[in-house]
């Protein structure tokens, strides 16, 4: 019995003192319950580097729901990366349209092209010569090098992060933790398995340690997660807040001609959006003045001087969309004009059953499903 009068007094809970993770502990639990991903290799299978690669890239900061069907279409067209480093950038694009941050289908390109002309079409084997390609950062090419050619590299995305702060009950914010938190994966990682075991961690993070109600009893490190022991998983990992972007508003112009074809355009090269498909907008801005909206409106070429003006008609609603660094949204104007009318410079006309297979980002597919529901 407790002294009469005395307090018990609960002893904090040492990181460092916890029993440390047995990482085979981590690759039976993934023998058994492993994804079926279509990018994974099976049954002792070798694993395809350019499939790895494929997947890795797509898989940046998306699901791999939303990933899974585009992994289909890009293999099925170009199922190895010198098929794809021989194929239009415009082609690519097409394909990539609706997965959302488009500067990973022009470094997914200029990557192949590299590895075909410049590594006889096969990828570097180490993380320092991966790195030196278009679109791999420090994480993909952990991965790559872990998945594809079993190196001992740490592959730690936002799943392992997730893992490792509350196994190791990390106070600091990311993304300054990252440091330490890379560290104490380097601790884990087993003599061999390398590219199971990354695979692993990224499995436990997506199916068990999730960010909210974790199955802790189901986790094969639930006994040594310092996190888990104090009770406060969810809390990890610590971040700073996020700083919330500045919304901006421009206007969308949907034109249609007699026959049913479209007016879009191509975005510049390089920045948002970079190469992609839109129909004619105003700059998006912070101070936007929608009365003022229709003097962005594209104009006729001056060859067409006995074409009817255009007559725009304001479409009720807008278009909102958030991209990473900040919201939009779109007010909508349509017009339609006859079927003779040429396309501004720089614009071209679509005919209609060929408008889908363009490289319309996300937002545009939105402005013209707004118009046509609108106007249906």
């Amino acid at each position: 019995m407790r002294p009469a009068g005395s307090t018990a007094q609960k002893k904090p809970i040492d990181a460092n003192e916890a029993s440390a993770p047995d990482p085979f502990a981590l690759l039976a639990w993934y023998d058994r319950h492993r994804r079926d991903l279509p990018w994974r290799a099976v049954g002792g299978e070798r694993p395809e580097p350019y499939r790895v690669w494929l997947s890795e890239i797509m898989l940046q900061q998306t699901t791999v729901k939303a990933v899974a069907p585009y992994y289909a279409r890009f293999l099925a067209r170009w199922p190895n990366v010198r098929s794809l480093a021989h194929a239009p950038l415009d082609d690519v694009l097409k394909i990539w349209a609706g997965l959302g941050y488009y500067a990973r289908a022009r470094n997914l390109h200029a990557c192949a092209k590299v590895v075909a002309e410049r590594h006889v079409g096969r990828f570097p084997t180490t993380e320092e010569e991966l790195r030196t390609l278009p679109g791999i950062g420090p994480y993909t090419a952990a991965a790559i090098a872990a998945i594809a050619f079993d190196r001992r590299a740490v592959a730690i995305d936002g799943n392992v992060e997730r893992v490792l702060t509350r196994l190791f009950a990390i106070e600091q914010q990311l993304p300054a933790a990252k440091p330490r938190i890379k560290q104490r994966a380097e601790t884990l990682l087993p003599p061999h398995r390398s590219g199971d075991f990354a695979q692993a961690l990224m499995d436990l993070g997506a199916t068990i340690c999730t960010p909210r109600n974790p199955s802790c009893a189901s986790c094969p490190w639930s006994g040594d997660c310092t996190a888990r022991a104090r009770g406060d998983a969810e809390t990890f990992p610590r971040k700073l807040p996020k700083a919330e972007g500045q919304l901006r508003r421009g206007a969308a112009f949907v034109v249609t001609r007699a026959d049913g074809a479209m007016l879009l355009r191509t975005r510049p090269p390089k920045g948002l959006l970079g190469g992609m498909t839109e129909v004619p907008t105003s700059a998006w801005t912070k101070d936007f003045d929608e009365k003022s909206a229709l003097k962005s409106a594209p104009k006729l070429s001056p060859s067409a001087k006995r074409t009817k003006r255009i007559v725009w008609h304001r479409i009720s609603g807008v278009v909102t969309h958030t991209f990473t660094h900040f919201p939009l949204e779109l007010v909508t104007y349509a017009a339609r004009v006859a079927e003779r009318t040429p396309a501004p410079d720089g614009m071209r006309w679509v005919a209609r059953a060929d408008v889908a297979g363009e490289a319309l980002p996300s937002v545009m597919r939105k402005v013209l499903a707004h118009a046509a529901t609108k106007r249906g």
